[in-house]
């Protein structure tokens, strides 16, 4: 046989590619995809789907931060919180429950052994679609080679016809702060802590940082919640971040808002911050300081130095078929920049396999819903009030107040607004905004509407069932003609 040659002294030979490669013996992939998130795992699994053989290279459990440190167990945390709340509001509705306790530890294992049953989903669905999962860490050599560097199969190079990158962002820290995972945390780290803090500074009000905030306030957690610009979740229309700032002051949220951090001390029992709002200074003590101040990409060690990716503020800067500056290397998800959101990672990286494979054409976005968790929840698509103002739309406003909705009324969530943004001579749905309860489920039926480019006169014309708390949108869109029936 001709691997004579692999029983020669192995300290040369490890190192030689025919060697690693012959290690690999998989044989070569149609697709190598570094990371298993939302954008990752979806690639793999789109791919199978196609018939090509694919490979996930995922450093740890396959769905990556969404599924594993994100999306999924803060929905579970913030699950119980609201249940946690209601249960201290049954009087409202007739029902006496006596004193109410929780068990803190219980309720974050509950959300890590959610994680775990949605990872073994997503390695269910890799062995149903016959895509490959390799638990390590990969680094992209060439447009066909990618070698593992971490993990039980480090110094092996796996081949294959195109690589996509999908590694993903990473929290943002402070260089200056330690993150120890109690006194300092980013969301990682509170999504498994040890004990609940008797009060903590949120830094950042955007998804994740309100998000926390509701979480923790719920449970009696004193909460700070700093935010840099003027309102809490800044990317949001300015009506609903005001009605959401005047809902977490009545929860009892502390909002600082238009306020920065000049400096961290962090001690041995506690953090205090030294605030400034305008020409006001203060000092804030607290148990434990929560980083929500962004994310940043996740590139360290994926790319090999001698392999030069061309890069956009340190995001993987692609073409419209989402492919790199070096041709044979695609990347989706986060890692090619905003929106940083787990649905628009998936709707990537499936347009770019069918796109390198030529099942079809990618196709752009023009619009992706944005969604916060909190209490009540916030869901929006298309453009706020503030950019249809500076981009000169002419436009009108419908609004509906869950106020008057009898099924929001009935079940005691009244809080909150559907607000929708037309174009004056069309009808063409510009945008739409929603707070309340089920916001981040009712956004679905205005995104359909803008994809098939419906009118907001088919959103009214559509008979919507009673009672229910969609009723909202068709009276929302009904009201930017004055027609709304129930104010």
């Amino acid at each position: 046989m001709n691997f004579v040659a692999l029983t020669l002294p192995l300290s040369p030979v490890k190192n030689c590619q025919l060697y690693q490669k012959f290690l690999m013996s998989e044989g070569t992939y149609d697709l190598i995809i570094l990371g298993g998130g939302p954008a990752g795992y979806a690639a793999g699994i789109r791919a199978g789907q196609l018939g090509k053989k694919a490979v996930v290279i995922e450093m740890e459990r396959a769905g990556g931060t969404c599924l594993n440190w994100g999306c999924i167990p803060s929905k579970a945390l913030l699950k119980s919180a609201e249940t946690f709340q209601n249960f201290k509001h049954a009087e409202d509705l007739g029902i006496s429950c006596g004193d109410i306790s929780y068990d803190f530890e219980k309720i974050i294992q509950r959300s890590r052994g959610v994680a775990d049953q949605m990872g073994g989903g997503i390695e269910f669905l890799f062995k149903k679609n016959k895509v490959d999962y390799i638990v390590g860490r990969g680094m992209v050599r060439t447009a066909e080679e990618v070698e593992i560097t971490e993990g039980k199969d480090a110094g092996k190079i796996v081949t294959g016809g195109k690589v996509m990158i999908a590694t993903g962002c990473k929290p943002r820290s402070l260089d200056k702060v330690a993150v120890d995972g109690e006194r300092v945390m980013t969301s990682r780290e509170a999504l498994a802590m040890k004990k609940q803090p008797k009060s903590i500074a949120i830094m950042g009000a955007g998804a994740i940082g309100a998000e926390f905030a509701y979480f923790l306030n719920a449970f009696g957690t004193k909460v700070t919640l700093v935010e840099m610009l003027p309102k809490v979740l800044p990317v949001e229309d300015t009506e609903v971040s005001d009605a959401l700032l005047k809902s977490f002051k009545k929860q009892g949220i502390d909002c600082r808002t238009s306020t920065r951090v000049d400096k961290i001390e962090v001690k041995d029992k506690s953090v205090v911050l030294s605030m400034a709002k305008g020409d006001d200074t203060e000092q804030l003590e607290v148990e434990s300081l929560l980083l929500a101040i962004g994310v940043v990409p996740n590139l360290e060690g994926a790319v090999s130095e001698d392999l030069k990716l061309e890069l956009d503020r340190g995001y993987l800067k692609v073409d419209e078929n989402y492919q790199t500056s070096t041709p044979g290397i695609y990347a989706t998800g986060d890692i090619v920049g905003p929106p940083w959101l787990a649905h628009v990672a998936t709707y990537r990286a499936i347009q770019a396999v069918n796109g390198m494979f030529e099942h079809s054409k990618p196709i752009p976005f023009d619009a992706f819903p944005g969604c916060t968790y909190c209490q009540p929840q916030v869901a929006s698509i298309g453009i706020t009030e503030e950019k249809a103002k500076d981009e000169g739309f002419d436009y009108k406003i419908g609004k509906f107040p869950f106020a008057a909705s009898g099924k929001a009324v009935a079940v005691n969530h009244s809080e909150g607004f559907v607000k929708v943004i037309v174009d004056e001579k069309y009808g063409e749905i510009l945008g739409a905004h929603i707070i309340g309860s089920d916001a981040t489920e009712l956004i679905t039926e205005y995104g359909l509407a803008m994809n098939l480019e419906a009118t907001v006169d088919e959103i009214h014309g559509t008979i919507h069932a009673h009672p229910t708390m969609s009723e909202a949108l068709a009276e929302a869109a009904a009201a930017a003609h004055g027609e709304a029936i129930h104010i």
